[in-house]
Parts: C-alpha cells; structure tokens; sequence
C-alpha cells in the first residue's frame, strides 16, 4: 500500500532534519564540545589517523589536528609525456659511476644544429676544439683523472659482465670509500677497480667468480683476490659466503638445460649442503657439480668438460664433488 503524497514529504523533511543535526554535531564536537575548547595535546594518539593526504584527523570529534603539506612536485600541469618532457627543467639524476657525479656539461658529438642541420666546416673545426678543452676541464688535478679512469674501468668490465646499473653504482660507491680511505696507495687502480666490483657483485647477489672477473680485467686473479680481501676487511665490508644455487641459472642456461635439472642441482645442493659438506668448499665447484649430477638424473647428460667450461673450474674439482654429492644423497652412480 503506496504512503499518501504529504506522508512521504513529512518523512523526507524529518530525515532532513536528522542529517542537519548529525552536522551540527560533528562541527561542535563530541557531547556538544566545541571544537575551539579541544586541546589536541590531550588526545590519545590512537585515536589519531594521518590520511592519504598527510593529514591528521582525530577520529572521535573529526578535528584536523595537523594539516600542513608541503607539495615535491612542480609548479605546472602536464597531461601527457610529451608536455611534461617539454616543461620539465631537470637533467639526468647524479650517479656515482662518474668522477663529477654527472653534474657538468657534454658537448654532443653530432655536428649539427638546434634544427637537425649540418654545421660549416669552420664551425665544425670550433666545436672539436670546445671538445677537446671540454674533456680537459672537466677533470681538475691528478687525482680526479685517476678517479675518472678507476670508473671507466668499472664500467667497461661491468658491460663486459653483463651485470645490472645497481652493481655498477655500489662497486663505484666502494671504490670512493677506497680512495677517501687511502687504501689505493701502493696499489694499481685497476687492481682496487676490479676488486671493487667484486665486492659489488657478492653484495648484489649478483656473484661472478674471481675466473670470471680476471677474464675481463687487466690483472690477474691472485692481485684481484688479495686486493678484495684487503679493502673488505679494511671497509668493514659484511659479505657472507657466496650462495651455489646464485650459480644454478647462469649455467644451465649456458649449457641449455632444462628447469627440471635447474630444480633437481638446487635440491641436491641444499640437501648436501645441510649435511655440512659446502663447507670450505668453491661455491662454483660445487654447483657445477650438482648441475652436471642433476643432468645425469634427468637423462639430460652433459659431460664433465662442457660444464667445467661453463663454470671455469677442473674437470678434477667437478669428479670430486661429484662422488660426495651423490653419496651424500644416497645415490649409486
């Protein structure tokens, strides 16, 4: 049965009239408080909530206890990437991996103008100069070239490794805690250089092995070894010892290996390793090893010099740790 017209009307009116005291309400503040007589300092802090906007609100009364913000971004409004390249007044961020952390001027190799156009031979001839004295001002005293030719090294064996932009910016980082340090006296800069990214590999969790560093260095494996040692324990570098399953991936996609024998060296590996045999043991070997058992398994054979090649470790190492992986698992070749 359908209300008459000016019933409904009353009852619209009188929900109306709630809704108008329950914001007189909030506005005054609990019981008919005024919302001047609170005392912020006296609220519970767990009454209090901090918004998405920064704000603090007390729950209870709906009081702004705090609401200053201060707005990080620009000044003016983009509406797409275009317009915010277009407006945008900031350059490349700073980096470590460069001597003057990427804060001068380059001039661009392009001989060309602000349009696109080819310059004249005489300007081309002005701007080679302006280059060249570019590239000597940038580097003030002997030091600074010694450092820009320490990051340059960085950068190149880094490329050459295949290793992400973060390992590149904490090998830089421990290179310039060297220096300030005054460990690289004595030392070659290439020798600090490589063991630094060394370093940043391990701390990365990005390992690559001393073989595998030297191959791309100037020096070679025992000044690369007896270097890092010095500068960790001189810096106070914290590096755990370097996990086998890190290698797992690397190498069985070397040797195209399937995810099945990927999964069954990483059980062997923790299964043996549980059993304290990783203990004094070359991560390397002993991964290779588990992938060359776990290929075997998998009716994937590979032989012992394909993976020692890969993992740059002796066909010898790869028998041993062999023969105690798979006693270790209960396993009879």
């Amino acid at each position: 049965m359908t209300r008459p017209t000016r019933q409904r009307d009353h009852d619209r009116q009188r929900v109306r009239d709630e809704d108008a005291d329950e914001s007189e309400t909030d506005a005054e503040g609990v019981e008919g408080v005024d919302a001047d007589e609170l005392d912020p300092e006296e609220f519970d802090p767990e009454e209090l909530t901090r918004t998405a906007d920064g704000e603090l609100i007390h729950e209870e009364t709906g009081l702004i206890v705090e609401e200053e913000q201060i707005d990080p971004g620009p000044e003016w409004r983009a509406f797409n990437h275009s317009e915010r390249q277009e407006k945008s007044r900031v350059g490349a961020p700073t980096t470590k991996t460069m001597h003057d952390k990427g804060l001068t001027t380059t001039i661009d190799w392009k001989d060309k103008d602000a349009y696109g156009r080819s310059i004249s031979s005489k300007k081309r001839s002005q701007m080679h100069r302006l280059r060249k004295w570019q590239e000597r001002i940038r580097t003030k005293d002997a030091g600074e070239r010694n450092l820009q030719f320490a990051l340059s090294e960085i950068d190149r064996m880094a490329s050459a490794l295949g290793v992400p932009r973060s390992v590149r910016e904490v090998a830089s980082v421990i290179y310039r805690r060297a220096l300030n340090e005054d460990l690289i006296r004595g030392r070659s800069i290439e020798g600090v250089s490589t063991a630094a990214l060394y370093a940043a590999c391990r701390k990365e969790g990005i390992p690559r092995s001393l073989e595998e560093i030297s191959d791309v260095s100037r020096v070679d494996r025992k000044e690369i070894g007896r270097t890092y040692r010095y500068i960790s324990q001189e810096l106070g570098l914290e590096m755990r010892p370097v996990d086998p399953k890190k290698y797992v991936p690397r190498f069985s996609s070397e040797l195209e290996l399937s995810e099945e024998v990927q999964s069954k060296a990483n059980e062997i590996i923790e299964t043996t390793a549980d059993q304290g045999l990783l203990s004094g043991k070359s991560p390397t070997g002993y991964a290779a090893a588990a992938i060359y058992a776990a290929s075997l398994l998998c009716n994937e054979k590979k032989t012992q010099r394909e993976v020692a090649d890969v993992a740059q470790v002796t066909e010898v190492t790869i028998r041993n740790r062999y023969q105690e992986q798979i006693e270790a698992m209960g396993i009879h070749s």
